[in-house]
């Protein structure tokens, strides 16, 4: 299964940002087990925990052909990866952090496939990117604070419409269809800030 450039830079955004978040007080606990932990309970409630098991155990069958150091890392009967921070003072930083990379990579590429884009986006963005303050504020090009703009606006608008579509019964249906859809606009737009954003230190 190649993993598109996209799916990659994505996933290493991703842990770039988990990392730089600082949601732990052990910095160097592996960013790649926090991903995962985070995407475990929604995931299993959607595909149940076996369903979500088989998925991550696929991604770490793929992802031991190109990261061999995954091969000490199992994933647990409730869904949890064991082994990852065994796995740090055994190879050096750098490939610790591109074993993560490749696996989370892979579990991304598995939802594409299975749940499909639009789906696939708005999980990473309500769970593992559930707002944008970790972003760069200083620094970013003007067309990337532009997008961020927009991002906001369009996630004000389907708010709006949420609350007319309850004040509006004759409406609700198609007013809660066009909020949906503007809400999938911005978290493809807030993907796309995430992704083309300058990388964190």
């Amino acid at each position: 299964m190649m993993l598109p450039p996209q799916t990659l830079d994505l996933a290493r955004r991703l842990l770039a940002y988990e990392s730089a978040a600082g949601k732990t007080s052990e910095p160097t606990k592996f960013a790649a087990l926090r991903v995962c932990e985070t995407l475990r309970q929604p995931l299993s409630a959607l595909a149940g925990v076996a369903g979500f098991r088989s998925l991550l155990s696929r991604a770490l069958t793929l992802a031991r052909t190109e990261a061999p150091s995954l091969s000490a890392v199992q994933v647990a009967a409730d869904g949890s990866l064991q082994g990852l921070d065994e796995l740090e003072p055994q190879i050096d930083k750098d490939q610790a952090r591109e074993a993560g990379v490749i696996l989370i990579a892979h579990l991304i590429g598995l939802l594409l496939f299975f749940m499909g884009e639009g789906i696939t986006l708005r999980l990473v963005m309500s769970e593992v990117l559930p707002h944008l303050s970790f972003l760069p504020t200083s620094g970013v090009p003007i067309g990337f604070e532009a997008i961020l703009n927009e991002v906001d606006q369009l996630q004000s608008v389907s708010a709006r419409l949420d609350e007319l579509a309850k004040q509006n019964p004759p409406v609700t249906k198609a007013l809660t269809t066009i909020a949906e859809n503007v809400r999938a606009t911005a978290t493809v737009l807030a993907v796309v800030a995430v992704v083309k954003s300058p990388k964190p230190n």
